[in-house]
């Protein structure tokens, strides 16, 4: 059955589906919608008729589903040795002046059974990798079929107020976290700054909170909040304009990260880095996370079924190629622990 599930709500009974442009006029217009963008902008939304507003003791544990562990025979779209050629090529880049900072990224797949359900997964990840922003969309027929761990904010909207807290910097403990990570994400920062700028009101965006610590499973992160107030009349399709994709995962100018991107990564990334939640068109309501630790299932050009996940690291001149690669794999550790039934909930 078709379904959706955030932190704070949950959603049954889909009553349309929006794709592209449409989508983005759609959410403005009314209704609660459950989005999701990939990077490379195609967006889907899916309105839902029944839509239940959780608290803490109302919570609903995840339906008790199976799911059988994987073999652990992951694909990488880019090799240890492919992604240190690609961290080198971006300092070279950066050597040349053409751009500051670019998430070199690379896609995990593997074969997925017919009958995998991911709610299955969706229930150890949120027994064995709990997160704040974590979510699951399932819709057939909008060939949607998402489950995210996400720890990291895209935007949140509370009626005139747009908020976005971007994560740079990853280590396993705050210690062990670099000058590169913290000029890494006041870079990012400056960055977020400059996209809210487009569609609020002059000399109301602020940088709340900057470079502060957040634990998660396994791994801290540096996390900045930027806020500020919507202009009036300011519509979904035009936020997106100006902030998508989100600068954390893309990389700083955006233009010249995004042709590097182009460049050096060899598969889409699809949901891993785009935009994940819900809009609330009645409420002036939106919660969406950026797309990472993050599953999907998609279909290969022969119709075989595989389970996606993506992992990445934010390059600039300081950064070492192969602690780069460290940097994926520790970010990757956990959640494909889980589904492969190595890391226990």
């Amino acid at each position: 059955m078709d379904h959706a599930r955030f932190p704070d709500r949950s959603a049954r009974g889909v009553s349309d589906i929006r794709r592209g442009d449409d989508a983005l006029e759609a959410v403005s217009g009314g209704g609660f919608w459950a989005l999701v963008a990939t990077f490379e902008g195609e967006v889907t939304a899916i309105r839902f008729r029944d839509v239940q507003r959780l608290d803490g003791a109302r919570r609903p544990a995840a339906r008790a589903v199976d799911w059988a562990p994987l073999d652990r025979h992951w694909q990488s779209s880019l090799s240890p040795a492919a992604y240190v050629e690609a961290v080198k090529e971006v300092r070279r880049r950066i050597a040349a002046g053409t751009v500051y900072q670019v998430n070199v990224c690379r896609v995990l797949s593997h074969p997925l059974a017919e009958d995998a359900d991911l709610d299955g997964l969706d229930g150890l990840l949120r027994q064995g990798n709990p997160a704040p922003h974590a979510a699951r969309i399932r819709c057939a027929e909008a060939g949607v079929d998402v489950v995210s761990a996400s720890p990291e904010l895209f935007l949140a909207r509370r009626g005139g107020r747009l908020v976005t807290r971007p994560i740079k910097g990853t280590a396993p403990t705050p210690e062990q976290m670099l000058p590169k990570d913290h000029a890494e994400n006041v870079m990012i920062v400056d960055l977020m700054r400059n996209d809210l700028s487009a569609v609020c009101e002059p000399g109301t965006v602020s940088v709340d909170e900057l470079c502060a610590f957040e634990r998660h499973p396994g791994l801290v992160h540096l996390v900045s909040t930027v806020s500020g107030r919507v202009r009036e009349g300011v519509t979904w399709r035009e936020i997106f304009r100006a902030t998508f994709p989100p600068g954390s995962v893309s990389g700083a100018p955006k233009s010249s990260a995004l042709t590097a991107i182009a460049d050096l990564e060899t598969a889409p990334r699809g949901p891993y880095c785009g935009a994940i939640g819900w809009i609330d068109a009645d409420r002036a309501e939106a919660e969406l996370a950026v797309g990472i630790r993050t599953f999907w299932a998609d279909r290969d050009s022969e119709g075989a079924r595989w389970l996606r996940f993506g992992t990445g690291a934010g390059i600039t001149w300081h950064s070492d190629p192969e602690g780069e690669w460290a940097e994926t794999e520790l970010k990757a550790a956990r959640l494909v622990g889980l589904a492969a039934g190595s890391v226990t909930p």
